[in-house]
């Protein structure tokens, strides 16, 4: 098991949390046992600065974001490990400054406006994207001199790392890589349809587009209410199990477009026959309507949805509540596996990748408190004590099993092994809404247009935009280096 802390405590569910204004919820001191405290700190002794003259040590770091990744507020939560050595290490600390989700970058830049700007925010990918856009309107700066990713402790960041530079600088802390969408399923509605297991499937090398669009379309049932597929992810992640993207980025930093891609057609044609045979949840003519108000998992405990493609870190949710949605967890009911391959691909399992990264608030008051902070949740991820204690917590609190465990090393290493990374979460508006019209066109429409309909819509816009963002990266480089 590895790593795997990093995606539990990401834990963005950002429709779900409260906004700016209402009032906070009160944090709970968790504590570890003291024989695993004790070796957290005995280990973090060996790999991280001495306390007594580690730079930002005992200060208090101010995290904007929509949700609390450090501190507890419920007894049904495990204690983030990094956190833990940032507090009872180096006597720091984090208050959380709550936003609203979609008002984060206007908060942001009020706070910088008002000379009280906070230390970090969220970042890395899709919705918490800040590069490059936000890091050319000099919202963030870059982390060195605070970090080297030639250090030992952040070495194994710096291939991720290197998609995140303007200038020669990087700006992310870069904390783990995370896996974006996996397949869940309920073990016991699939036994019922008399369904191959995924997990099995995937062990045996059998998992393929093939499989899951049959069983997609021998669930789906309209008149049953009953639709194979529920929820925003699946179309992109189908896109990501091809192992390209349709913005890419080269190893000098420029965006293209790689639209005709022979991989991304194929997903594409499996997408568009998933929403011509109506395997997808609907009300009536709309799309874009999820089931139960867009509840994350509903209707898979209760064999109405049969994979609600998503991120792991919605199992981590209390025992009761993941039991309700998605299956009795205590007997093993809930599962999940990679996303499938292309049957006609390279026979690699392509998963899409996240980041678990900070970024570092331009003229912000504490960046080196906010870099040990980075360096204590980075030490978690590498070092086997803590890895092993994250573990047990998963366990004890959320009732993982070691199959659900092993599974998500499985998906981890995959997309460690073939990196793929989502782009298009800070871009400018007209690049945006022209690749939400790329991924979105199949899925949200009840009359869907054909791949090759879609991409000509949009390839002149597509690429003018991608010309006008290289140009704005080209300007700020071009300015850093006067400086």
């Amino acid at each position: 098991m590895k790593r795997i802390i990093a995606l539990v405590l990401a834990m963005l569910m950002i429709f779900s949390l409260v906004g700016c204004g209402k009032k906070k919820r009160e944090i709970i001191k968790l504590t570890l046992s003291t024989e695993d405290a004790e070796a957290i700190l005995a280990a973090a002794g060996i790999t991280l600065p001495d306390a007594a003259t580690a730079a930002g040590a005992n200060t208090t770091v101010k995290w904007l974001s929509w949700f609390d990744k450090f501190h507890n507020y419920s007894e049904d939560e495990i204690v983030n490990t990094g956190f833990f050595t940032f507090s009872e290490k180096y006597g720091g600390d984090v208050e959380w400054i709550e936003c609203d989700y979609f008002e984060r970058f206007n908060d942001l830049a009020k706070n910088i406006l008002a000379g009280t700007p906070p230390d970090f925010t969220p970042s890395g990918t899709n919705s918490t994207a800040t590069y490059p856009m936000s890091c050319i309107k000099n919202q963030y700066q870059a982390v060195e001199p605070y970090i080297s990713y030639d250090d030992p402790l952040w070495a194994g960041m710096k291939e991720t790392a290197d998609y995140f530079v303007l200038g020669g600088k990087h700006y992310n802390f870069i904390i783990d890589i995370g896996v974006s969408n996996v397949v869940p399923y309920n073990r016991r509605v699939l036994d019922e349809w008399g369904f191959d297991d995924p997990a099995e499937l995937y062990a045996n090398d059998e998992w393929t587009w093939d499989v899951f669009y049959q069983m997609c379309l021998d669930f789906s049932d309209g008149d049953e209410n009953r639709y194979a597929l529920d929820g925003y992810a699946y179309a992109g992640a189908l896109v990501e199990s091809t192992g390209q993207q349709m913005l890419q980025i080269d190893e000098n930093g420029t965006f293209y477009s790689n639209l005709d891609s022979p991989e991304i057609e194929r997903a594409e044609n499996l997408i568009y026959d998933l929403a011509k045979n109506d395997c997808k949840y609907h009300e009536g003519t709309s799309m874009w309507a999820l089931r139960n108000n867009a509840t994350f998992g509903s209707g898979v405990k209760d064999g109405l949805c049969l994979f609600y493609v998503i991120g792991i870190s919605f199992f981590t949710d209390t025992v009761e509540n993941v039991s309700a949605l998605w299956g009795d967890i205590e007997n093993h009911e809930l599962m999940f596996a990679p996303m499938p391959r292309d049957p006609q691909g390279d026979g690699i399992y392509y998963v899409g990748s996240s980041i678990n990264s900070y970024a570092l608030v331009n003229d912000c008051e504490n960046p080196e408190a906010v870099a040990l902070l980075a360096c204590c949740d980075r030490f978690k991820i590498i070092d086997p004590t803590v890895v092993k204690i994250d573990k047990k917590q998963l366990k004890e609190v959320y009732m993982w099993t070691d199959e659900m465990l092993d599974m998500y090393d499985t998906c981890y290493n995959l997309a460690v092994a073939n990196q793929r990374i989502d782009l298009t979460g800070d871009l400018p508006k007209s690049l945006a809404d022209t690749c939400a019209s790329l991924g979105d066109g199949i899925i949200r429409n009840s009359n869907p247009s054909s791949w090759a309909q879609l991409k000509e819509q949009n390839r002149e816009k597509f690429d003018y935009s991608i010309e006008e963002l290289n140009a704005l990266i080209s300007d700020y480089n071009e300015s850093l280096a006067a400086e």
